[in-house]
């Protein structure tokens, strides 16, 4: 198994254990050579075994399992770690395409806006220059009707 730290632990299968009996040896495979003890009064390298070397190797071999247990327990825990940072990182990727795609919405809407805007004004600055007309118009009317406000008053004298 790997993780993020490394290798987690590789376990490789045990053979099939065969109960032990005072005169048969323990198999080696379950004995790493590291935690390998010999019983008080055993030598090592002989073969014929008693009681004690078994139960020797049965301490041996639960020493084994407590320290791969430790270890278990420390890459699982490490893992965990590592799964937990990620889901944060992954949690803090998507908020972040989140808030960029809300961005990106709003900024359409802005451009939408400032286009609208750009058509009101080209509309107005239309409307201005009609109402440009029209005041130049009622002023030739009102200095028209002033001349004629004077020749009707000559005209009436």
């Amino acid at each position: 198994m790997r993780c993020a730290g490394g290798v987690l632990w590789e376990l490789k299968p045990l053979p099939a254990a065969s109960p032990t009996t005072a005169d048969s040896a323990p198999s080696r495979a379950f004995r790493p050579p590291a935690l390998a003890v010999a019983a008080p009064g055993e030598r090592r390298g002989r073969r014929g075994r008693g009681k004690m070397a078994a139960g020797g190797a049965a301490d041996a071999q639960a020493r084994f399992g407590h320290s791969v247990k430790g270890l278990l327990t420390e890459k699982v825990t490490s893992c965990g770690t590592d799964v937990i940072a990620l889901t944060k990182q992954v949690l803090k990727g998507s908020r972040s395409a989140e808030l960029l795609g809300q961005a990106a919405r709003n900024m359409v809407m802005q451009e939408d806006a400032i286009l609208h805007s750009e058509d009101s004004l080209r509309k107005m600055a239309i409307i201005t220059t009609h109402l440009q007309y029209q005041q130049e118009a009622i002023q030739k009317n009102v200095e028209r009707s002033s001349n004629l406000q004077d020749q009707l008053s000559h005209l009436l004298k």
